[in-house]
């Protein structure tokens, strides 16, 4: 504490401070002050008479951001039918599981994919939910968030077509569309916090335009915009879901988005990997943002996603690390090097740098959920900060300690959100972590004997 009794913590002696900020300065032997959740100084030979973290041999950046994750989906991990499926058919393997789902599974599901994101060095998150079994409700991982201190942007999704309408997910798992939006203003109105620190914001997310109808798509855009909160959805995901918007809505899947009023710096699309020229054109005039998500787009065949040409054009782009059940994991720093290596191999060795895959990680994100005071280390930002060890094996070497991407660790060894440190030594500090593990494998049993 200091005199006047606010809170305060100095990060003391760190190698180097990666700021991301708006001149992208790195500082060497360096400090940071926060004080009750915002960074108040930044410099050498900073003091307080609060608590001291020392940061010698570590390199310090910006909490990282996750712009996209199915965090339910971390109780369907490497399902064999589903481990070598397109996108549709992997969908079609999985949800007759997912119907099995209630609020218990939605609740440790959430917790586990929380806790991995933020032992990778992840402050702030979004996660789309757009199924609802057997009672639960978005509050289930609203509940679960809340214990483990990080900055939360749940989205309530929906699904309305099911397979009797020619939708993809089982009718079981759709629901009645003036069912979904009445849910949707109730959660907006309870848990939604607009305020600059706020720790939980909530939008507005139809699944995707092959599961719910158009004026379900028409009416989210209008709720949302009057309760000012942002939209969500997946876009040009792969082949077939170019193919499928040509079939069915009789043109690409960005011009649908731009028809339905789905574009705008309150819209962020994930994955993106088949926009065209004149959809990257749009995105960039009207500032909608794009979830890049990697690893999943490898793991489903989807394809590569042409980041370069999105950020060349100004389009706005954080990453994602989608579901686990498409991505088998939760890292967002071996997100970011996914990113960066895809687009060498598409573009060539120069196409993009570590530090522009840890700026997309961390900067970019931030922007892509309406977080400008996040996302960077500067003075007047929130206090979401990441200090990574760079003294063991996986840096030994390097000449660049500072290029986490190329060379560096992928755990976090402490990780502060609003100021508080929710990772310390490597570990969880709220939460019972082997606790929640043996309940989570203990639910997966449960779900592999029912089949």
């Amino acid at each position: 504490m200091n005199s006047e009794g606010q809170q305060e913590t100095l990060i003391k002696g760190a190698d180097v401070i990666l700021t991301m900020d708006d001149q992208r300065q790195e500082f060497d032997s360096a400090d940071i002050l926060m004080r009750d959740g915002e960074i108040v100084a930044l410099g050498q030979g900073l003091s307080t008479d609060g608590e001291i973290v020392h940061a010698q041999g570590c390199v310090v950046t910006p909490g990282l951001v996750n712009t996209h994750h199915h965090l339910f989906q971390t109780l369907t991990r490497a399902v064999p039918a589903a481990q070598d499926a397109l996108l549709f058919g992997w969908l079609k393997t999985l949800y007759p599981i997912w119907a099995r789902f209630g609020p218990e599974e939605i609740y440790v599901s959430t917790q586990i994919g929380l806790a991995e994101l933020a032992l990778s060095g992840c402050s702030m998150t979004s996660d789309h939910l757009y199924l609802f079994p057997n009672g639960a409700r978005l509050d289930d991982s609203i509940a679960a968030a809340a214990e483990t201190g990080m900055r939360f942007h749940p989205t309530r999704g929906s699904m309305s077509i099911g397979e009797s309408k020619g939708g993809l997910p089982p009718d079981s798992l759709v629901e009645d569309e003036k069912a979904i939006l009445e849910d949707s203003i109730r959660v907006v109105d309870r848990f939604h916090d607009a305020s600059e620190s706020s720790l939980l914001r909530v939008g507005i997310a139809p699944c995707s335009p092959f599961s719910v109808s158009r004026g379900l798509m028409q009416d989210a855009a209008r709720l949302a915009r009057d309760k000012g909160v942002m939209l969500h959805t997946h876009l040009a995901e792969n082949d077939e879901d170019i193919a499928y918007s040509l079939e069915n809505f009789g043109c690409r899947p960005g011009q649908y988005a731009e028809e339905l009023g789905w574009t705008g710096e309150d819209v962020w699309h994930a994955h993106c990997v088949k926009l065209d020229g004149q959809e990257i054109d749009l995105f960039a005039q009207t500032r909608t943002g794009v979830a890049h998500c990697p690893c999943s787009n490898c793991r489903l065949g989807s394809g590569i996603a042409p980041v370069r040409a999105m950020r060349d054009a100004g389009v706005s782009i954080g990453l994602g690390v989608d579901g686990s059940a498409s991505n088998d994991s939760s890292n967002l720093m071996e997100e970011a090097r996914q990113a960066m290596l895809l687009q060498r191999v598409q573009n060539g060795a120069d196409a993009m740098s570590a530090r522009e895959a840890l700026e997309i990680a961390t900067r970019g994100g931030a922007e892509v959920l309406g977080r400008p005071e996040c996302g960077q280390i500067a003075v007047g930002k929130r206090a979401d900060i990441a200090i990574w060890d760079v003294s063991d094996i996986d840096t030994s070497g390097s000449w660049d300690p500072a290029a986490l991407v190329l060379s560096g660790p992928r755990k976090v060894r402490t990780l502060f959100v609003e100021g508080v440190e929710i990772v310390r030594d490597f570990h969880m500090s709220a939460i019972n972590l082997p606790l929640i593990v043996e309940k989570q494998n203990k639910l997966v049993g449960a779900l592999q004997e029912t089949l």
